[in-house]
């Protein structure tokens, strides 16, 4: 049901939703899902690119992906990924309330996927302040052999409207493939 959550509420903003088209080149497309309190910027520097995902208003919260294209593929199944995305996590559980990265999987349309949740404690009880975020969630998908996303969500709680909205964007991104002998 948990799961269920963010794509139903994905589905709901369907009707007032914008989409952001990340071209990769050769290694296909992208294609992301937000509401209209919503902007997507993107960054190509050639061997990666960057996403930007900023609410329109007075939100606080924010979305960060950062496409990579490896040549070797190390992260081929699921259980190197969730290590590997606990590995990155530990930089941020020491000063968390969580205490420790634990991985939870992505419900995801293509690929596969981990995240880790964070809480900064100085922040639990205080009132939101523009760009001082409360929870994070920072993960890992792999779309293929040759496209890695790097996924951070901020936001002032996980429960929160804005983090579901932007979950339910990484949820319910759609990949495309290269078409076979195209480069």
């Amino acid at each position: 049901m948990k799961r269920l959550f963010p794509l139903f509420l994905l589905a709901a903003t369907c009707l007032h939703a914008q989409s952001g088209a990340v071209d990769l080149g050769g290694h296909g497309k992208l294609a992301l899902y937000i509401d209209d309190g919503w902007t997507i910027e993107v960054a190509d520097y050639g061997d990666r690119r960057l996403v930007t995902v900023s609410p329109k208003g007075d939100v606080n919260a924010s979305c960060t992906i950062t496409i990579t294209f490896p040549q070797a593929d190390r992260l081929e199944n699921k259980s190197r990924l969730k290590q590997r995305t606990e590995i990155d996590g530990t930089k941020y559980a020491d000063g968390s309330v969580e205490g420790k990265a634990i991985s939870r999987e992505f419900t995801l349309t293509a690929g596969y996927g981990f995240y880790c949740n964070f809480t900064d404690p100085a922040l639990i009880g205080k009132p939101p302040v523009k760009g001082d975020y409360k929870t994070m969630s920072v993960g890992l998908i792999h779309l293929a052999a040759d496209v890695l996303l790097e996924v951070a969500i901020s936001a002032d709680g996980f429960k929160s409207a804005p983090y579901q909205s932007l979950l339910g964007m990484i949820e319910g991104m759609e990949f495309t493939p290269p078409r076979a002998g195209r480069n």
